[in-house]
């Protein structure tokens, strides 16, 4: 009896070992995540709570270096970074990759929701419901041909059009300015109306706009926008645009790294990305609301309605430009279609929901004196 007893002791200490060794390997799986955004941003605090969740949902069998924009390399060279292992993860949009292939920018922004009216939230229900993730990871894999997994993480839209030198009182004042816009399709679509667009990163737009280079820019949103200093130069603001009408951030893992987690770590690492979608979510509402208030109060920024005629010639030039690489590219045309195809049964439902909360939201601000932005829309 001692002997088997014995043999069964070493046994389970042979696997506790075993196990313990597997434990320790793991624990050494360290992630460099380069963002696009500078430290300051919400979404770089997000990123670092997704960090931390995973840290704890892995009981530190992952461990995660959030690093800002620009740390290792430019934010535009990100993809290739992760690609090709000189940081093992990092954070961005896929429209920053436009320049590699145009149909990057309909999984982070369809531009004027895909012309077919996909807000913030159906755009995710298209993701995780109508196909769109399987047509995201044949982008990476298929199409650019690079060695990532890509996570989404971070809904952000919609983006406001944006901060101005000057009001502006129709699109043909907005077309005598130079405009920092996202990279990509949504740059040619502005340039399509006839608005002089210009593409840079973030860090750069305050510096251009002292400077003079820009008129006016775009970032993502009040909290950022304010985080990055935009109201610090110009003192008009335009919440409503279309550009950006829904944004996504996704994080970048490089293949090989991934490929060596085990299930679990796989699986916790895409539970914690869906943890921080519904994050994000909560982080939108209340801090965008917030400095939009400070603003106003506190910074006396203007906000404005974005005029009305820009809307129709936005939309006129989005279709324009979409049909043109819809033409071009069948990749794009999948994409594209299977937009078009899922909008076709959820817009129309959608958007009686969302007319529910406009009226009720309507109907509270003309009941009590909380309003202190554009006047409500006359029905």
């Amino acid at each position: 009896m001692a002997i088997q007893w014995i043999c069964r002791s070493l046994a389970v200490l042979s696997v506790s070992v075993l196990l313990g060794g597997v434990s320790h390997a793991q624990q050494s799986q360290k992630m460099r995540i380069q963002a696009a955004v500078p430290a300051a941003s919400i979404y770089f605090e997000l990123l670092k709570k997704f960090g931390d969740r995973v840290d704890k949902m892995s009981n530190g069998r992952i461990k995660m270096e959030i690093l800002p924009d620009g740390a290792i390399v430019p934010a535009f060279e990100i993809l290739d970074a992760v690609d090709k292992g000189v940081v093992e993860g990092g954070y961005a949009w896929t429209h920053y990759w436009s320049g590699k292939h145009p149909a990057a920018g309909l999984f982070s922004n369809p531009m004027a929701g895909a012309g077919v009216g996909l807000d913030q939230l159906s755009h995710v229900a298209w993701i995780f419901e109508g196909g769109g993730y399987d047509l995201y990871r044949k982008l990476y894999s298929d199409i650019l041909k690079v060695k990532v997994e890509p996570l989404f993480i971070q809904p952000m839209g919609p983006d406001p059009l944006g901060w101005f030198k000057r009001p502006i009182k129709d699109t043909a004042d907005f077309k005598k300015m130079k405009y920092r816009a996202p990279p990509g399709i949504t740059g040619e679509i502005f340039k399509e109306m006839g608005v002089a667009a210009v593409a840079m990163p973030g860090g750069e737009i305050v510096p251009a706009a002292q400077r003079g280079t820009i008129d006016a820019a775009e970032w993502i949103g009040p909290a950022d926008d304010m985080n990055l200093g935009l109201h610090t130069v110009w003192k008009n603001y335009y919440l409503q645009g279309l550009h950006q009408s829904t944004d996504i951030g996704e994080v970048l893992i490089n293949k090989g790294v991934w490929d060596k987690l085990s299930p679990d770590l796989q699986e916790i690492m895409r539970t914690a990305a869906m943890a921080s979608m519904m994050e994000t979510y909560t982080y939108n509402v209340f801090r965008n609301a917030q400095a939009i208030v400070k603003l106003r109060e506190e910074f006396k920024v203007t906000i404005h309605d974005t005029p009305r005629d820009f809307y129709p010639e936005f939309v006129r030039a989005t279709n324009v430009v979409l049909d043109r690489y819809s033409t071009k590219d069948a990749f794009f045309k999948q994409v594209l279609d299977s937009q078009k195809t899922f909008a076709k049964t959820v817009v129309p439902y959608w958007t009686k929901i969302l007319d529910l909360y406009a009226n009720l939201g309507n109907a509270a601000l003309k009941s009590a004196p909380i309003h202190q932005g554009p006047a409500a829309p006359k029905k």
